[in-house]
């Protein structure tokens, strides 16, 4: 377990994504502040902290949706600080957004197609295997979109993302305004992608669900680190559960 503001994170040479002392934001207004943090070969790390400590600006940093102002984003050691996401679809990185993830007026079917615009080759086939993980889909794969629950538009959502079998997936608050019912669906979603070979950066503000099926966590105070360990070493941190798991 690392306190972070002063300490350096060592970026291990295997890391598949890494952020380094990165500072980012919009406009004028500066949202992370030397942030470090990365992402191990099939790792779930799950970023944790109050609102407005800049989580989904990292994502989004990470993505190429924003500029890091200072620092390095760097993806199997290639900079990529900067690139569009289109480009980074096609290198191996993937994001499910919270909110807007899936066309409506489209079906399961044609929203899995759309996720593979990119593809050279293998669409039905990858398409079939995802049929195979998510059984709901199959089920339902002539619906349109916008008949599905929440918990079942996140499930289309992440297999949206996965058509081009990224090696690294985003996934910014799979759990958000769903019943707790549904939740744990969800999460056992994130865990079949992990499953399928991809590492997942995801930000959750059900920290305790989030960190339950995480390996790492970092805990995001005012755009930057204050606490990085392993996720049960996060759950059992007194400071952190008192400052960030509601006691």
């Amino acid at each position: 377990m690392s306190h972070g503001s002063g300490w350096p994170e060592v970026v291990p040479d295997d890391a598949v994504l890494a952020l380094e002392g990165v500072d980012s934001g919009y406009g004028d207004l500066q949202v992370l502040y030397d942030l470090t943090l990365h992402i191990e070969p099939g790792e779930i790390v799950c970023l944790i902290g109050p609102n407005g400590a800049g989580k989904s600006t990292v994502l989004r940093t990470a993505f190429g949706l924003n500029q890091p102002w200072v620092g390095d984003v760097r993806f199997r050691g290639e900079s990529i600080g900067g690139v569009e996401p289109a480009e980074l679809v096609r290198k191996g990185l993937g994001f499910v957004p919270q909110t807007e993830n899936v066309f409506g007026s489209l079906t399961i079917e044609e929203n899995l197609r759309m996720g593979g615009v990119a593809r050279d080759s293998g669409l039905s086939a990858v398409i079939g295997s995802l049929y195979e993980r998510f059984p709901m889909l199959e089920e339902k794969q002539q619906a349109k979109a916008r008949t599905l629950s929440g918990g079942q538009r996140q499930v289309l959502a992440l297999a949206r993302a996965l058509v081009m079998e990224p090696d690294v997936l985003f996934i910014d608050e799979p759990s958000a305004g769903l019943a707790p019912s549904i939740v744990a669906d969800v999460f056992d979603s994130v865990r079949t992608v992990n499953e399928m070979g991809t590492a997942i950066l995801m930000v959750e503000q059900n920290a305790r669900d989030g960190l339950g099926i995480s390996d790492r966590g970092y805990v995001l105070d005012q755009g930057t680190v204050r606490f990085e360990g392993a996720a049960n070493e996060l759950l059992d941190h007194p400071e952190v559960a008192e400052l960030y798991l509601g006691g």
